[in-house]
């Protein structure tokens, strides 16, 4: 029978030379539960669900952007955190999405243990998927905790990734334009 993430924690605190019984840790295994149950909820959401909410039919034919979106998840290599932004741009075909669940999408991906480079896929193709667009673009800006702790200890260094679908991906100048509006200071 597998053991519950608070007993494996308790174990793991054993095992680095800490008394769980201590004050200030008794409590630590359900709060380690209950983080890691919230930081992986994305392995009970469905994209494809929220989505599928608030599909409408428009007519719109110009770039969608949603950028700067708030973005944390937990790198599948050491469990520690990164943490960022995402851009995200849609060139519509007859249909667009409520904005609000452009973030959702992103939440669904990074709530689990992650590369960052999958994540930015992953987003970009279920957009692609369930909005079919013209195109799909995602950039994703991130600090990894695991480069800044451990390792090579560097702390201002900055991961950024792309994956782009359809007409971003094949025509430079769309790509371009939407490179160019995800770095203007527009707010």
């Amino acid at each position: 029978m597998a053991e519950s993430i608070r007993d494996l924690v308790e174990q793991l605190l054993r095992a680095l030379g800490e008394d769980p019984s201590r004050q200030g840790l008794q409590k630590t295994p359900d709060r380690v539960e209950k983080a890691l149950t919230f930081l992986t909820q994305g392995y009970r959401q469905d994209a494809e669900e929220i989505l599928q909410k608030a599909i409408f039919d428009e007519q719109y034919d110009e770039m969608v952007i949603v950028k700067n979106i708030e973005l944390f998840s937990l790198c599948e290599h050491h469990l520690l955190p990164f943490y960022g932004r995402c851009h995200v741009g849609y060139l519509p075909k007859g249909k667009i999405v409520g904005v609000s669940k452009i973030p959702r999408v992103v939440d669904v991906y990074a709530r689990r243990l992650q590369l960052q480079e999958r994540l930015t896929a992953q987003i970009a193709d279920a957009l692609w998927r369930y909005l079919v667009p013209h195109g799909v673009a995602v950039v994703i800006e991130a600090r990894h905790l695991c480069m800044m702790m451990r390792g090579v200890e560097k702390q201002n260094s900055v991961m950024t990734t792309s994956a782009m679908r359809g007409v971003f991906q094949r025509e430079r100048a769309t790509r371009m334009e939407f490179m160019e509006l995800i770095r203007s200071k527009g707010e």
